[in-house]
């Protein structure tokens, strides 16, 4: 077929749909700004519920790209318009391409956590991100703080950019929580002897062995939870942290000194703005784009010949966002074909 599609975003929606398009003949171009695919996954070591290593999911996604598959790496768009139903791109490096339908997969940002700069991030040494810890986990680095010791105590802070009228963003990230149950894990299997706790809102453990894993944290890895909302972190002269905190169960106040915080950044709406503009996309005041429908055409834009999938219109879990984007191909396909 001599038809082309265009996919802004190569990471897992984008790598994901890309195959399915492909394999059906269709053209296919990825526009991805960094200088690799595959997205945050890249930045992941483990994947939950089953802890499998990120490398193979990853694998299995470049797998699939074939020949029919053009990737743009360290490329963004400088402007693009519909013309007589075709979408005329103009690229940072110069060049132009065109497309008879385009898919965004954009994906997310991790919250900004120096925007909460009562918790200390980028301010005091041992507060370090959930996305830092990932990386320690994933570049197999030592646990350990800023002065090369072992941490005997980590605290492991909750909704950090979700949930919080202050910053703007009331909605939930929905994987924080299970993730901030398997990071645990992982620090405990790291360092054994070291006491974990997480300060959590609400542990919504809404998906399919998420509980498994909040029980074995408890029973097994003697990981402590607690319900409380980190207030203020402060740096002890030594560099350990103390934290206040309500613990919100008791209705008591709690201050507590750690050798590490890591704080659990939710999801925020990528960068859409030229995008949006361009091609009359719609936002929420979350910043995510609204589909035609939420219920019927979630892979669907309001402009005809532009569809979604992954997390560009919401917080998803890897799982979902491969669904979606398989639904995003053939949806493009169908199409396409019928066109």
């Amino acid at each position: 077929m001599s038809k082309k599609v265009l996919i802004i975003g190569g990471g897992v929606a984008g790598l994901e749909a890309s195959g399915i398009l492909s394999n059906l003949g269709f053209n296919v171009t990825i526009i991805e700004e960094t200088d690799r695919i595959g997205g945050k996954l890249n930045r992941w070591s483990h994947l939950f519920p089953s802890n499998r290593p990120s490398h193979e999911v990853l694998n299995h996604l470049k797998h699939q790209v074939n020949r029919n598959t053009n990737i743009l790496t360290n490329t963004k768009i400088e402007d693009i318009i519909f013309e007589d139903s075709v979408v005329k791109t103009t690229l940072n490096n110069g060049f132009s391409l065109e497309a008879n339908a385009v898919l965004i997969s954009t994906g997310f940002e991790l919250f900004d956590a120096r925007k909460k700069e009562e918790y200390g991030y980028k301010i005091y040494e041992n507060v370090i991100t959930s996305a830092d810890l990932e990386l320690m986990f994933k570049e197999g680095k030592e646990i350990k703080t800023a002065k090369g010791t072992m941490p005997k105590k980590i605290g492991i802070i909750h909704c950090v950019g979700s949930r919080d009228e202050k910053v703007g963003n009331t909605y939930c990230s929905k994987v924080c929580c299970v993730t901030g149950v398997k990071q645990a894990m992982e620090l405990k299997k790291h360092l054994p002897q070291c006491e974990i706790f997480n300060f959590y809102m609400d542990l919504r453990m809404f998906d399919r062995y998420f509980e498994d894993m909040f029980q074995e944290a408890q029973v097994k890895h003697h990981i402590q939870f607690i319900r409380g909302r980190l207030s203020e972190a402060f740096e002890n002269p030594d560099g350990s942290v103390m934290i206040k905190v309500e613990d919100t169960l008791l209705g008591k106040p709690m201050k507590m000194n750690l050798d590490m915080l890591v704080l659990m950044v939710g999801m925020t709406a990528g960068a859409n703005s030229l995008l949006k503009e361009k091609l009359k996309l719609e936002t929420g005041t979350d910043g995510f784009y609204i589909p035609a429908d939420e219920h019927l055409k979630s892979v669907f834009s309001k402009r005809e010949g532009v569809f979604f999938a992954g997390a560009c219109t919401g917080p998803k879990t890897i799982e979902n966002t491969i669904t979606e984007a398989r639904a995003a191909a053939l949806e493009i396909a169908c199409f396409l074909n019928k066109n």
